[in-house]
Protein backbone atom coordinates (compact mmCIF):
# COMPACT_ATOMS: atom_id res chain seq x y z
CA UNK A 1 0.00 0.00 0.00
CA UNK A 2 1.41 3.40 -0.99
CA UNK A 3 1.40 6.03 1.76
CA UNK A 4 1.95 9.77 2.14
CA UNK A 5 1.58 10.55 5.83
CA UNK A 6 0.84 14.10 6.93
CA UNK A 7 3.52 16.31 8.45
CA UNK A 8 2.00 16.13 11.94
CA UNK A 9 2.91 12.45 12.27
CA UNK A 10 5.29 11.50 9.46
CA UNK A 11 8.59 11.81 11.36
CA UNK A 12 7.38 10.63 14.77
CA UNK A 13 7.99 7.12 16.15
CA UNK A 14 4.26 6.38 15.83
CA UNK A 15 4.20 7.71 12.29
CA UNK A 16 7.15 5.63 11.17
CA UNK A 17 5.61 2.54 12.74
CA UNK A 18 2.21 3.18 11.17
CA UNK A 19 3.79 3.78 7.77
CA UNK A 20 5.65 0.46 7.91
CA UNK A 21 2.47 -1.39 8.90
CA UNK A 22 0.35 0.24 6.19
CA UNK A 23 2.89 -0.60 3.50
CA UNK A 24 2.59 -4.31 4.34
CA UNK A 25 -1.13 -4.41 3.52
CA UNK A 26 -1.83 -5.79 0.02
CA UNK A 27 -5.63 -5.29 0.05
CA UNK A 28 -6.25 -9.05 -0.17
CA UNK A 29 -9.29 -9.02 2.11
CA UNK A 30 -8.51 -12.36 3.79
CA UNK A 31 -8.98 -10.52 7.10
CA UNK A 32 -12.69 -9.96 6.45
CA UNK A 33 -13.38 -13.69 6.62
CA UNK A 34 -12.37 -13.85 10.29
CA UNK A 35 -13.52 -10.39 11.45
CA UNK A 36 -16.43 -10.71 13.91
CA UNK A 37 -17.90 -7.29 13.20
CA UNK A 38 -17.77 -7.76 9.44
CA UNK A 39 -19.55 -11.09 9.88
CA UNK A 40 -22.32 -9.30 11.79
CA UNK A 41 -22.62 -6.05 9.85
CA UNK A 42 -21.40 -6.86 6.34
CA UNK A 43 -19.97 -3.35 5.98
CA UNK A 44 -16.52 -3.07 4.40
CA UNK A 45 -15.73 -0.21 6.78
CA UNK A 46 -16.34 -2.59 9.68
CA UNK A 47 -13.69 -4.99 8.39
CA UNK A 48 -9.94 -4.70 9.09
CA UNK A 49 -9.26 -3.72 5.47
CA UNK A 50 -11.89 -0.98 5.59
CA UNK A 51 -10.61 0.34 8.90
CA UNK A 52 -7.08 0.36 7.53
CA UNK A 53 -8.28 2.64 4.72
CA UNK A 54 -9.96 4.93 7.26
CA UNK A 55 -6.81 5.10 9.39
CA UNK A 56 -4.62 5.71 6.35
CA UNK A 57 -6.83 8.63 5.36
CA UNK A 58 -6.64 10.08 8.88
CA UNK A 59 -2.85 9.68 9.03
CA UNK A 60 -2.52 11.36 5.65
CA UNK A 61 -4.46 14.38 6.90
CA UNK A 62 -7.79 13.53 5.28
CA UNK A 63 -11.20 14.33 6.69
CA UNK A 64 -12.02 12.63 9.99
CA UNK A 65 -15.39 12.68 11.73
CA UNK A 66 -17.82 10.79 13.91
CA UNK A 67 -18.31 8.09 11.27
CA UNK A 68 -14.60 7.28 11.18
CA UNK A 69 -14.50 7.11 14.97
CA UNK A 70 -17.58 4.84 15.05
CA UNK A 71 -16.07 2.26 12.71
CA UNK A 72 -12.87 2.17 14.78
CA UNK A 73 -14.87 1.94 18.01
CA UNK A 74 -16.71 -1.09 16.66
CA UNK A 75 -13.42 -2.96 16.29
CA UNK A 76 -12.94 -5.47 19.12
CA UNK A 77 -9.16 -5.50 18.66
CA UNK A 78 -9.49 -9.29 18.76
CA UNK A 79 -6.62 -9.55 16.26
CA UNK A 80 -8.13 -12.51 14.45
CA UNK A 81 -7.19 -10.61 11.31
CA UNK A 82 -3.52 -10.84 12.29
CA UNK A 83 -3.77 -14.63 12.51
CA UNK A 84 -5.33 -14.70 9.03
CA UNK A 85 -3.18 -12.06 7.32
CA UNK A 86 -0.63 -13.58 4.88
CA UNK A 87 1.41 -10.36 4.88
CA UNK A 88 1.99 -10.03 8.62
CA UNK A 89 0.13 -6.73 9.04
CA UNK A 90 0.28 -5.74 12.72
CA UNK A 91 -3.27 -4.45 12.78
CA UNK A 92 -3.56 -4.28 16.59
CA UNK A 93 -0.71 -1.82 16.85
CA UNK A 94 -1.98 0.20 13.89
CA UNK A 95 -5.44 0.60 15.42
CA UNK A 96 -3.91 1.90 18.66
CA UNK A 97 -2.14 4.61 16.67
CA UNK A 98 -5.13 5.31 14.45
CA UNK A 99 -7.62 5.62 17.30
CA UNK A 100 -5.45 8.14 19.10
CA UNK A 101 -5.13 10.30 16.01
CA UNK A 102 -8.83 10.08 15.14
CA UNK A 103 -9.93 10.98 18.65
CA UNK A 104 -7.60 13.96 18.73
CA UNK A 105 -9.01 15.24 15.43
CA UNK A 106 -12.66 14.30 16.10
CA UNK A 107 -13.31 14.64 19.86
CA UNK A 108 -16.13 12.65 21.38
CA UNK A 109 -19.37 14.16 22.69
CA UNK A 110 -19.33 15.05 26.39
CA UNK A 111 -21.46 12.08 27.51
CA UNK A 112 -19.14 9.60 25.81
CA UNK A 113 -16.08 11.26 27.34
CA UNK A 114 -17.63 11.07 30.80
CA UNK A 115 -18.50 7.39 30.39
CA UNK A 116 -15.00 6.50 29.28
CA UNK A 117 -13.43 8.61 32.02
CA UNK A 118 -15.55 6.77 34.62
CA UNK A 119 -14.43 3.38 33.30
CA UNK A 120 -10.81 4.51 33.28
CA UNK A 121 -11.14 5.75 36.86
CA UNK A 122 -12.92 2.73 38.34
CA UNK A 123 -11.78 -0.47 36.61
CA UNK A 124 -8.01 -0.17 37.17
CA UNK A 125 -8.44 0.60 40.88
CA UNK A 126 -8.82 -2.75 42.61
CA UNK A 127 -10.15 -1.43 45.94
CA UNK A 128 -12.66 0.95 44.35
CA UNK A 129 -13.90 -1.67 41.89
CA UNK A 130 -14.21 -4.23 44.67
CA UNK A 131 -16.21 -1.85 46.84
CA UNK A 132 -18.60 -0.97 44.02
CA UNK A 133 -19.00 -4.64 43.10
CA UNK A 134 -19.82 -5.49 46.72
CA UNK A 135 -22.42 -2.73 46.75
CA UNK A 136 -23.93 -4.04 43.52
CA UNK A 137 -24.09 -7.56 44.94
CA UNK A 138 -25.83 -6.32 48.09
CA UNK A 139 -28.72 -4.88 46.05
CA UNK A 140 -28.61 -7.48 43.26
CA UNK A 141 -31.99 -9.06 44.07
CA UNK A 142 -33.63 -5.64 43.70
CA UNK A 143 -32.16 -4.87 40.28
CA UNK A 144 -34.02 -5.31 36.98
CA UNK A 145 -33.17 -8.61 35.26
CA UNK A 146 -31.03 -6.93 32.62
CA UNK A 147 -28.83 -5.24 35.24
CA UNK A 148 -28.89 -8.24 37.58
CA UNK A 149 -27.14 -10.36 34.94
CA UNK A 150 -24.32 -7.84 34.79
CA UNK A 151 -23.61 -8.15 38.52
CA UNK A 152 -22.10 -11.60 39.14
CA UNK A 153 -22.99 -13.44 42.31
CA UNK A 154 -20.29 -13.76 44.93
CA UNK A 155 -17.52 -16.23 44.08
CA UNK A 156 -16.39 -19.14 46.20
CA UNK A 157 -13.58 -18.35 48.68
CA UNK A 158 -10.09 -18.38 47.23
CA UNK A 159 -8.81 -21.16 49.47
CA UNK A 160 -5.32 -21.54 50.86
CA UNK A 161 -2.29 -20.03 49.14
CA UNK A 162 0.82 -22.16 49.77
CA UNK A 163 3.64 -20.42 51.58
CA UNK A 164 6.75 -19.86 49.42
CA UNK A 165 8.98 -22.89 50.00
CA UNK A 166 10.61 -23.77 46.70
CA UNK A 167 13.85 -22.62 45.10
CA UNK A 168 11.93 -21.96 41.90
CA UNK A 169 9.82 -18.80 42.23
CA UNK A 170 7.48 -17.11 39.80
CA UNK A 171 5.62 -13.82 40.04
CA UNK A 172 1.88 -13.48 39.45
CA UNK A 173 -0.21 -10.42 38.64
CA UNK A 174 -3.25 -10.08 40.90
CA UNK A 175 -4.89 -7.74 38.41
CA UNK A 176 -7.52 -5.07 38.95
CA UNK A 177 -10.93 -6.77 38.61
CA UNK A 178 -10.00 -10.44 39.00
CA UNK A 179 -9.48 -10.41 42.80
CA UNK A 180 -13.05 -9.19 43.31
CA UNK A 181 -14.72 -11.22 40.55
CA UNK A 182 -12.89 -14.52 40.98
CA UNK A 183 -10.37 -14.56 43.84
CA UNK A 184 -9.85 -18.30 43.49
CA UNK A 185 -8.01 -18.14 40.16
CA UNK A 186 -4.56 -17.08 41.36
CA UNK A 187 -4.86 -19.20 44.50
CA UNK A 188 -5.62 -22.28 42.39
CA UNK A 189 -2.65 -21.44 40.16
CA UNK A 190 -0.43 -21.16 43.24
CA UNK A 191 -1.55 -24.58 44.50
CA UNK A 192 -1.04 -26.24 41.13
CA UNK A 193 2.43 -24.78 40.69
CA UNK A 194 3.30 -25.70 44.27
CA UNK A 195 2.70 -29.33 43.25
CA UNK A 196 5.26 -28.82 40.49
CA UNK A 197 7.88 -27.42 42.85
CA UNK A 198 7.28 -23.76 42.00
CA UNK A 199 6.31 -21.05 44.49
CA UNK A 200 3.98 -18.40 43.07
CA UNK A 201 4.10 -14.98 44.71
CA UNK A 202 2.45 -11.59 44.17
CA UNK A 203 4.22 -8.25 44.50
CA UNK A 204 2.90 -5.83 47.13
CA UNK A 205 1.47 -2.70 45.56
CA UNK A 206 1.24 -4.13 42.05
CA UNK A 207 -1.76 -2.64 40.24
CA UNK A 208 -3.33 -2.66 36.79
CA UNK A 209 -1.30 -3.82 33.80
CA UNK A 210 -2.36 -0.67 31.90
CA UNK A 211 -4.57 -2.36 29.33
CA UNK A 212 -7.84 -0.81 30.52
CA UNK A 213 -6.82 2.81 30.20
CA UNK A 214 -4.55 2.31 27.22
CA UNK A 215 -7.31 0.69 25.16
CA UNK A 216 -9.81 3.33 26.27
CA UNK A 217 -7.49 5.71 24.40
CA UNK A 218 -6.17 7.22 27.60
CA UNK A 219 -2.83 6.00 26.34
CA UNK A 220 -0.61 8.27 28.41
CA UNK A 221 -2.39 7.23 31.60
CA UNK A 222 -2.19 3.59 30.52
CA UNK A 223 1.57 3.88 30.11
CA UNK A 224 1.77 5.42 33.58
CA UNK A 225 0.08 2.25 34.86
CA UNK A 226 2.68 0.22 32.97
CA UNK A 227 5.56 2.09 34.59
CA UNK A 228 4.01 1.77 38.06
CA UNK A 229 3.61 -1.99 37.61
CA UNK A 230 7.20 -2.37 36.43
CA UNK A 231 8.34 -0.46 39.53
CA UNK A 232 6.32 -2.76 41.79
CA UNK A 233 7.69 -5.87 40.11
CA UNK A 234 11.29 -4.80 39.69
CA UNK A 235 12.66 -5.80 43.14
CA UNK A 236 11.39 -9.35 42.56
CA UNK A 237 12.72 -9.37 39.00
CA UNK A 238 16.13 -8.35 40.31
CA UNK A 239 15.84 -11.04 42.99
CA UNK A 240 15.66 -13.62 40.21
CA UNK A 241 12.08 -14.75 39.69
CA UNK A 242 12.00 -17.34 36.94
CA UNK A 243 8.96 -15.93 35.15
CA UNK A 244 6.05 -13.53 35.41
CA UNK A 245 2.92 -15.68 35.18
CA UNK A 246 -0.32 -14.31 33.73
CA UNK A 247 -3.58 -15.94 34.78
CA UNK A 248 -5.58 -13.46 32.66
CA UNK A 249 -4.67 -13.68 28.99
CA UNK A 250 -5.77 -10.08 28.38
CA UNK A 251 -3.16 -8.85 30.84
CA UNK A 252 -0.61 -11.23 29.35
CA UNK A 253 -1.11 -9.83 25.86
CA UNK A 254 -0.54 -6.32 27.22
CA UNK A 255 2.53 -7.13 29.33
CA UNK A 256 4.20 -8.95 26.43
CA UNK A 257 4.11 -5.62 24.58
CA UNK A 258 5.74 -3.54 27.32
CA UNK A 259 9.11 -3.63 25.61
CA UNK A 260 7.59 -2.24 22.45
CA UNK A 261 5.34 0.32 24.16
CA UNK A 262 8.20 1.81 26.20
CA UNK A 263 10.96 1.33 23.62
CA UNK A 264 11.48 5.10 23.41
CA UNK A 265 11.42 5.74 27.18
CA UNK A 266 15.07 6.05 28.26
CA UNK A 267 14.26 5.26 31.92
CA UNK A 268 12.07 2.24 31.33
CA UNK A 269 12.97 0.73 27.95
CA UNK A 270 15.41 -1.88 29.29
CA UNK A 271 13.21 -2.78 32.26
CA UNK A 272 10.13 -3.07 30.05
CA UNK A 273 11.97 -5.35 27.64
CA UNK A 274 13.08 -7.54 30.54
CA UNK A 275 9.55 -7.78 31.94
CA UNK A 276 8.12 -8.71 28.54
CA UNK A 277 10.79 -11.38 28.09
CA UNK A 278 9.92 -12.93 31.46
CA UNK A 279 6.17 -12.99 30.84
CA UNK A 280 4.47 -16.36 30.39
CA UNK A 281 0.83 -17.30 30.20
CA UNK A 282 -0.14 -19.75 32.93
CA UNK A 283 -0.93 -22.37 30.29
CA UNK A 284 2.69 -22.26 29.05
CA UNK A 285 4.01 -22.85 32.55
CA UNK A 286 1.62 -25.69 33.36
CA UNK A 287 2.18 -27.29 29.96
CA UNK A 288 5.93 -27.35 30.59
CA UNK A 289 5.34 -29.10 33.96
CA UNK A 290 2.56 -31.38 32.74
CA UNK A 291 4.45 -34.67 33.03
CA UNK A 292 5.24 -33.85 36.62
CA UNK A 293 1.67 -32.80 37.42
CA UNK A 294 -0.15 -35.52 35.45
CA UNK A 295 2.09 -38.50 34.70
CA UNK A 296 1.12 -40.18 31.43
CA UNK A 297 -0.28 -43.21 33.22
CA UNK A 298 -2.61 -41.03 35.30
CA UNK A 299 -4.06 -38.95 32.49
CA UNK A 300 -5.95 -39.63 29.30
CA UNK A 301 -3.77 -40.42 26.28
CA UNK A 302 -3.82 -37.83 23.49
CA UNK A 303 -7.00 -38.26 21.45
CA UNK A 304 -8.57 -40.37 24.18
CA UNK A 305 -10.79 -37.65 25.60
CA UNK A 306 -13.32 -37.33 22.83
CA UNK A 307 -16.23 -38.91 24.66
CA UNK A 308 -17.64 -38.28 28.09
CA UNK A 309 -20.81 -36.65 29.25
CA UNK A 310 -22.36 -34.71 32.08
CA UNK A 311 -21.03 -34.59 35.64
CA UNK A 312 -20.75 -38.07 37.10
CA UNK A 313 -19.23 -39.63 33.97
CA UNK A 314 -15.63 -40.80 34.12
CA UNK A 315 -14.58 -38.06 31.74
CA UNK A 316 -16.31 -34.74 32.46
CA UNK A 317 -17.15 -33.04 29.18
CA UNK A 318 -15.71 -29.54 28.91
CA UNK A 319 -15.87 -26.84 26.23
CA UNK A 320 -12.80 -24.62 26.01
CA UNK A 321 -13.17 -20.96 25.11
CA UNK A 322 -9.75 -19.73 24.05
CA UNK A 323 -9.79 -15.93 24.41
CA UNK A 324 -8.64 -13.80 21.49
CA UNK A 325 -5.78 -12.51 23.64
CA UNK A 326 -4.54 -16.08 24.01
CA UNK A 327 -5.06 -17.49 20.51
CA UNK A 328 -4.49 -14.41 18.33
CA UNK A 329 -2.35 -12.01 20.38
CA UNK A 330 -0.13 -14.62 22.06
CA UNK A 331 -0.57 -17.45 19.52
CA UNK A 332 -1.16 -20.07 22.21
CA UNK A 333 -4.27 -21.73 20.84
CA UNK A 334 -4.57 -25.41 21.73
CA UNK A 335 -2.39 -25.35 24.85
CA UNK A 336 -5.24 -25.25 27.37
CA UNK A 337 -7.03 -27.99 25.46
CA UNK A 338 -3.93 -30.20 25.63
CA UNK A 339 -3.62 -29.67 29.39
CA UNK A 340 -7.27 -30.43 30.12
CA UNK A 341 -7.29 -33.51 27.89
CA UNK A 342 -4.20 -34.82 29.69
CA UNK A 343 -6.00 -34.29 33.00
CA UNK A 344 -8.83 -36.52 31.83
CA UNK A 345 -11.48 -34.11 30.60
CA UNK A 346 -13.46 -34.90 27.47
CA UNK A 347 -13.17 -31.98 25.07
CA UNK A 348 -16.45 -30.92 23.49
CA UNK A 349 -16.20 -29.55 19.92
CA UNK A 350 -16.54 -25.76 19.59
CA UNK A 351 -17.52 -24.46 16.12
CA UNK A 352 -15.95 -21.18 14.95
CA UNK A 353 -13.61 -21.18 17.93
CA UNK A 354 -11.57 -18.36 16.36
CA UNK A 355 -14.37 -15.80 16.76
CA UNK A 356 -14.52 -13.33 19.66
CA UNK A 357 -17.03 -13.70 22.50
CA UNK A 358 -17.69 -9.95 22.54
CA UNK A 359 -16.14 -9.16 25.92
CA UNK A 360 -12.98 -7.41 24.67
CA UNK A 361 -12.20 -5.39 27.77
CA UNK A 362 -14.72 -2.55 28.02
CA UNK A 363 -16.31 -3.34 24.63
CA UNK A 364 -19.28 -5.10 26.27
CA UNK A 365 -20.09 -1.83 28.05
CA UNK A 366 -19.38 0.57 25.21
CA UNK A 367 -20.87 -1.53 22.38
CA UNK A 368 -23.53 -3.59 24.19
CA UNK A 369 -25.63 -4.52 21.13
CA UNK A 370 -22.78 -5.93 19.07
CA UNK A 371 -21.23 -7.51 22.14
CA UNK A 372 -24.50 -9.20 23.01
CA UNK A 373 -24.85 -10.69 19.52
CA UNK A 374 -21.32 -12.04 19.66
CA UNK A 375 -21.89 -13.50 23.12
CA UNK A 376 -25.06 -15.27 22.00
CA UNK A 377 -23.24 -16.83 19.05
CA UNK A 378 -20.28 -17.85 21.20
CA UNK A 379 -22.48 -19.45 23.85
CA UNK A 380 -24.40 -21.35 21.20
CA UNK A 381 -21.10 -22.69 19.84
CA UNK A 382 -19.70 -23.54 23.28
CA UNK A 383 -22.87 -25.28 24.44
CA UNK A 384 -23.54 -27.13 21.18
CA UNK A 385 -21.37 -30.05 22.30
CA UNK A 386 -23.36 -30.52 25.53
CA UNK A 387 -20.51 -29.80 27.97
CA UNK A 388 -20.85 -29.93 31.73
CA UNK A 389 -18.87 -26.71 31.99
CA UNK A 390 -17.04 -24.09 29.96
CA UNK A 391 -13.40 -23.22 30.65
CA UNK A 392 -11.70 -20.00 29.65
CA UNK A 393 -8.42 -18.20 30.33
CA UNK A 394 -9.42 -14.56 30.83
CA UNK A 395 -11.46 -12.96 33.59
CA UNK A 396 -13.30 -10.59 31.24
CA UNK A 397 -14.47 -13.43 29.01
CA UNK A 398 -15.40 -15.49 32.07
CA UNK A 399 -17.65 -12.80 33.57
CA UNK A 400 -19.13 -11.92 30.17
CA UNK A 401 -20.07 -15.49 29.24
CA UNK A 402 -21.14 -16.60 32.72
CA UNK A 403 -23.90 -13.99 32.81
CA UNK A 404 -25.97 -15.94 30.25
CA UNK A 405 -24.45 -19.42 30.05
CA UNK A 406 -26.56 -22.51 30.76
CA UNK A 407 -23.59 -24.30 32.35
CA UNK A 408 -20.92 -23.06 34.76
CA UNK A 409 -18.10 -20.97 33.25
CA UNK A 410 -14.79 -21.21 35.09
CA UNK A 411 -11.14 -20.47 34.65
CA UNK A 412 -9.43 -23.56 33.30
CA UNK A 413 -6.89 -23.66 36.15
CA UNK A 414 -9.70 -24.01 38.69
CA UNK A 415 -11.16 -26.97 36.80
CA UNK A 416 -7.69 -28.46 36.34
CA UNK A 417 -6.84 -28.21 40.04
CA UNK A 418 -10.10 -29.84 41.06
CA UNK A 419 -9.38 -32.67 38.62
CA UNK A 420 -5.92 -33.17 40.13
CA UNK A 421 -7.34 -33.17 43.65
CA UNK A 422 -9.94 -35.78 42.70
CA UNK A 423 -7.44 -38.09 40.98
Amino acid sequence: MQTNLADFIRDTPAGREADAILRKCVHCGFCAATCPTYQLLGDELDSPRGRIYLMKRALEGGEVGASTRLHLDRCLTCRACETTCPSGVRYGRLVDIGRRVVEERAPRPLAARVQRAALAAVLPRRTLFGALLALGRSVRPLLPARLRRKVPAASAPAGAWPAPRHARRMLALAGCVQPALAPGINAAAARVLDRAGISLVEAPGAGCCGAVRFHLNAQSAGLDDVRALIDAWWPLVEAGVEAIVMTASGCGAMVREYGHLLAHDPRYAAKAERVSALTRDLSEVVDAELERLVPAAAGVPPGGAAGGGRDGDAAVRIAVHTPCTLQHAQRLGGVVERILARAGFALAPVPDAHLCCGSAGTYSILQPELSGQLKASKLQALQSGMPALVATANIGCLAHLAADAEVPVRHWIVAFEERLAAA
